[in-house]
């Protein structure tokens, strides 16, 4: 007979839900929460904070790509990230914390660098939304990686929900940065494939037919 048990890193990457939800919902609120201090102390200091956000093509302002995705442009602006986030970052947890700091990271650092290189150069660009959209496009197309059933219906029913959110990868909106959006996303699918590709190198080869 032949024996096929699947590597605990393949099963890992198939998963649908995190492995431990309550400290993946610690996580993913302690982010938001996160945000909202940052904001709250914007607010209250004589500074303005946002100025740390993404100069595009300005030196001095490439160590925005590390700030911007804290900041935001105000309460309006937050809220409005504020689900997407708490969402898109739980569900990002389902191969465990470890692997989704490594998606966050990608997402982070490419979609930054990408509004650095193409952003508007008449303002500064701030807010969590890259990472949304990177952390929404892993979540869609990361079931047809791993080639998992439960993540690819789990990416139909994100579909069905959030597909308004696909609107912000094109220009058109005055204010809003399709940039970061778009290269967010684009993040989101290079998270994906990297992850998918090396929990598939950590999987031992199948075990040959034994006589019985």
């Amino acid at each position: 007979m032949s024996t096929l048990t699947p590597a605990p890193e393949t099963a890992a990457a198939k998963r649908v839900l995190p492995p431990k939800p309550m400290a993946a919902a610690i996580v993913a609120l302690s982010f938001t929460l996160l945000l909202y201090l940052v904001e709250l102390v914007d607010v209250i200091l004589p500074g303005d904070l946002d100025q740390g956000g993404i100069h595009s093509r300005v030196l001095s302002g490439l160590d925005g790509v590390l700030f911007a995705p804290v900041l935001h442009a105000g309460w309006s602006h937050l809220f409005a990230n504020t689900v997407p986030v708490l969402v898109f970052s739980f569900l990002a947890m389902a191969a465990g914390i470890g692997r989704f700091a490594l998606v966050t990271a990608i997402i982070w650092v490419v979609s930054g660098l990408g509004v650095w290189l193409l952003g508007p150069s008449d303002g500064v660009t701030v807010g969590a939304s890259g990472l949304a959209f990177g952390w929404l496009a892993y979540l869609l197309v990361r079931g047809l990686f791993n080639r998992a059933a439960g993540q690819i219906l789990v990416a139909v029913v994100l579909l069905g929900v959030w597909s308004g959110m696909l609107a912000g990868l094109l220009p058109g909106n005055p204010g809003v940065s399709w940039q970061g959006h778009l290269f967010g996303a684009l993040a989101g699918v290079l998270a994906a494939w990297l992850t998918t590709r090396r929990s598939r190198k950590a999987a031992p080869a199948p075990a040959g037919n034994l006589e019985g």
